[in-house]
């Protein structure tokens, strides 16, 4: 990811020295580093939360010490995830002024109280029960404890669930009306629950899902091949291959509803998904190909006749419209094009990892060290995964900030380019030693936890009191 960033920098620094690019193309590189930022650490945390609440049931259920092990790991990486996630979301939200204040100007009334929903009903609500996950273990209630966990994983989905009403009212905008070129709120229930928002939002969800679940299982598998030889990383391995299971299927399902809503609302971005630049009837679907947007063709296709027709119309020969009939109304091709076959890609190689895993566990055989070290290697996949549907998403929608209603060229920012270009390098810098620092510290964690000593026996049962408070009964790990 930070490679493909800094190779879209130098792209438009060298642009900008040969051509005198604007500020509009440095400004949306800027916006697309800090975005591609954020959104890694919250799609680990939404789904993280839950994880967290589930082993802490099984802990109050079952009384088995492993389970608050796995509580007592995971919970430190959810706060290191969630502490970036809080770090970058502020320095993202400036740009909305620094770089787009045509942005508020014209959207302000719709886009100003969403954003404020979010702070005021998910993020205090995270930031606040998050202190007692982390330390009031052994200072409250077992109840408490459990209520606080249940409380930051609602916070989480909650938070996701403001920006997504946010981000899918500027692709399907509903519910408003323009008065002197600005957007003026008539309904809230039709600008929160868009035409896209449903699914957009379903979609993040089971995104942050297999986010989660690739990253414990990656990190469980780590500590495994380190030596490990407590069962917690063993647990934690086993639900989250069996989870990533369950989860993929759906979110297949729910990306196909996705791409037909697309498909209605916006055709153009679908055409792109495609690479489709004549409009026609039993469209292929390209497997492989070059988009040339000189020339509106597809150099070196691949494909299998009809399928694109039969996946968006569900017809043989069902009529998809073509790039050409959107001339200047329609994204850059190629990123939009080749980001999707990468998420594609990507989530049928985490099907079938995934699959075979919970076969094996499923045969109660023990993983082979092969299959583990390819889950070490998909630790992050979720994150490959999300950046790609999320540039599918945002480069889809140009040339559009809010599709219809707001180009992005009348809403950026009339700074200098040289002052745009200098907070560029520092944000690049910035996030680069911080993504780096960030996963050395995941597995110095992991690595750490082989060396902790597993003192009690799976069979202890701790009696917890609501009256008395819990007991301490895990280990430093």
């Amino acid at each position: 990811m930070v490679e493909f960033l800094l190779t879209a920098v130098n792209t438009g620094l060298d642009a900008a020295a040969q051509s005198s690019a604007s500020s509009a193309l440095l400004s949306r590189i800027q916006f697309a580093a800090n975005i591609s930022f954020h959104i890694l650490f919250p799609s680990i945390t939404i789904a993280l939360a839950w994880y967290l609440f589930f082993f802490k049931l099984r802990f109050n259920l079952t009384h088995k010490p492993v389970w608050m092990r796995a509580y007592r790991f995971w919970v430190k990486i959810f706060a290191l995830t969630f502490a970036l996630g809080v770090v970058s979301g502020i320095t993202m939200s400036f740009q909305f002024g620094t770089n787009w204040p045509g942005f508020m100007e014209t959207v302000g009334n719709i886009a100003g109280p969403l954003l404020g929903y979010e702070v005021l009903t998910a993020f205090f609500l995270e930031a606040t029960f998050l202190g007692i996950m982390l330390f009031g273990f052994q200072r409250v209630p077992n109840w408490v404890h459990t209520l606080a966990t249940l409380i930051v994983a609602l916070g989480t989905t909650l938070s996701a669930f403001w920006i997504i009403a946010l981000n899918s009212w500027m692709h399907t905008p509903a519910g408003f009306e323009m008065r002197d070129g600005v957007a003026h709120a008539v309904d809230w229930s039709a600008i929160i629950f868009n035409p896209s928002m449903p699914y957009r939002f379903v979609h993040v969800l089971l995104a942050s899902g297999l986010t989660a679940s690739f990253l414990i299982a990656g990190i469980s598998a780590y500590r495994i091949l380190q030596g490990d030889p407590k069962k917690a990383p063993r647990l934690t391995l086993k639900i989250s291959v069996f989870a990533a299971a369950l989860l993929i299927p759906l979110q297949i399902f729910v990306g196909d509803l996705h791409g037909l809503n697309t498909f209605e609302h916006q055709p153009q971005k679908v055409a792109a998904m495609e690479g489709v630049w004549e409009t026609e009837k039993g469209a292929p679907m390209l497997l492989f190909a070059l988009p040339n947007e000189e020339t509106r063709s597809n150099d070196f296709a691949l494909a299998i006749p009809n399928m694109a027709s039969i996946i968006l119309t569900h017809e043989v020969d069902g009529e998809i419209r073509g790039l050409n009939e959107f001339k200047g109304e329609h994204p850059r091709v190629a990123p939009v094009f080749w980001s999707f076959r990468i998420m594609v890609g990507l989530g049928l190689a985490m099907l079938a990892l995934s699959w075979f895993a919970s076969f094996l566990k499923l045969r109660k055989k023990k993983l082979p060290t092969p299959l583990m070290k390819i889950l070490v290697w998909f630790t992050f996949s979720g994150w490959l995964a999300t950046l790609a549907g999320w540039y599918v998403t945002e480069i889809g929608r140009q040339p559009y900030l809010v599709y219809g209603v707001l180009r992005t060229a009348d809403a950026v920012t009339h700074v200098a380019q040289q002052n745009v270009m200098l907070s560029l390098a520092f944000y690049l810098i910035t996030y680069c030693v911080l993504l780096i620092a960030y996963i050395h510290t995941l597995f110095y964690m992991a690595r750490k936890s082989v060396e902790v000593e597993e003192y009690e026996t799976e069979s202890s049962v701790i009696k917890d009191s609501d009256k008395q408070g819990p007991q301490p009964v895990v280990s430093a790990e």
